[in-house]
């Protein structure tokens, strides 16, 4: 694969992972490599940058895998990448409840791989890690010693690269109930075949410890609960009571179970409902919490998104700083990589303001350790939680 005379060589020699169609020569024969390919990338004078994963079909037409222009993205290629991975996470955490490949920040793009004990959970979202899953699997179980390999083919990448849809057993067998992970001194359930992504977000671990610390003796009202995330952290930190609030029941169920495990069930409610309205409907009730917290999904998955995201991001603002007890806390969280820090906190801003509230900013927190962002990829820098007192 070629780049045309005018594509931005210098990035992609300082570390940017990816190279669009409108930057290589995208001739008959390009065009006709099956996605998953791996190829030779050079320069318009023909030399050689590095080792390339090719798709045609997708904008990203070529992923840098390595520097070195003659690797051999093979099982001890892959084994190497996750010894180096795994020896990050082991020396950050004291259990193997992590993510263990956060994509192209641990050189592996568009591979997430979570690891719950001895099973991982596998999202090949780009095409060349569905071509090359066996040899990723064997170096995988190879690596880590685990005995069960999932894959989990949800992820929005996967539609992007042309990739079907449909969940695998790579190795082992798959869990037959939801899998306990302790993280801050609370108990998640983690359903790895039938909840949402991998079955767990660690992404929030460092986010969820600190907004802990502020929920001793407090009412805490978690939206956008999915398992309990913010939930049950405060009920860890000595929170008097948690609400978790979430449109499923499933998700919801699990929250109840984690509270049970942690001998905290009669200081949990579920509530099931559409965030938006249960917020509105709370604010009628005249609900009063010492501290709210709201990580809803993606609003602005994509750059055409960002407008109608941080207008969702503000309505949340504002709908949720009413429920906040003077003193209180507000927390704020998006998983959008399209919306910047400045552009999300400005909306959080904005909803509060339009609440009638004034507000102080705490903190600002972004994905734990586990995460690595790749400094030349501002997409791997997604997650963005913010707390105010008000």
């Amino acid at each position: 694969m070629r780049l045309k005379p005018k594509a931005n060589v210098r990035a992609i020699r300082h570390g940017s992972p990816w190279v669009f169609d409108n930057e290589l020569v995208m001739d008959r024969r390009s065009k006709a490599i099956a996605p998953g390919t791996i190829a030779l990338l050079e320069d318009h004078e023909r030399q050689p940058l590095g080792t390339v994963a090719v798709n045609p079909e997708s904008r990203i037409v070529a992923r840098m895998l390595d520097r070195n222009a003659d690797a051999d993205i093979d099982t001890a290629w892959f084994a190497k990448r996750l010894s180096k991975a795994l020896s990050l996470r082991e020396r950050l955490y004291d259990a193997p409840f992590y993510r263990l490949v956060h994509a192209e920040g641990d050189g592996l793009p568009g591979v997430v791989i979570d690891r719950f004990g001895d099973t991982c959970v596998v999202q090949p979202n780009a095409a060349w890690a569905e071509t090359h899953l066996d040899a990723l699997v064997d170096a995988l179980v190879s690596v880590t010693g685990v005995t069960n390999v999932l894959k989990n083919a949800g992820g929005r990448g996967r539609t992007l690269e042309g990739l079907d849809a449909e969940d695998t057993v790579l190795r082992g067998a798959a869990p037959d109930a939801a899998v306990p992970v302790e993280m801050n001194g609370a108990t998640y359930m983690a359903d790895l075949t039938g909840g949402q992504k991998t079955g767990l977000f660690f992404d929030q671990r460092d986010n969820q410890a600190f907004v802990a610390r502020l929920a001793k003796g407090e009412r805490v009202l978690d939206v956008f609960s999915h398992v309990g995330g913010f939930g049950l952290a405060a009920l860890a930190g000595g929170a008097a009571h948690a609400t978790c609030v979430d449109g499923s029941a499933a998700a919801l169920a699990l929250a109840s179970e984690g509270a049970a495990r942690m001998g905290a069930a009669e200081r949990f409610t579920a509530r099931q409902g559409d965030a938006f309205d249960t917020l509105a409907e709370m604010a009628g009730e005249d609900a009063r919490f010492g501290l709210v917290i709201c990580d809803p999904p993606a609003f602005a998955p994509a750059k055409q998104a960002v407008d109608k995201g941080l207008r969702a991001y503000e309505r949340i603002a504002r709908l949720a700083a009413p429920l906040v007890a003077e003193d209180g806390y507000l927390v704020l969280c998006s998983c959008s990589h399209a919306a910047d820090l400045n552009s999300f906190t400005g909306a959080c801003l904005r909803g509060i303001g339009r609440s009638g509230r004034r507000a102080q900013l705490l903190y600002s927190g972004a994905a734990g350790a586990d995460h690595p962002l790749l400094p030349q990829l501002a997409e791997s820098g997604y997650l963005k939680a913010l707390v105010f007192r008000l």
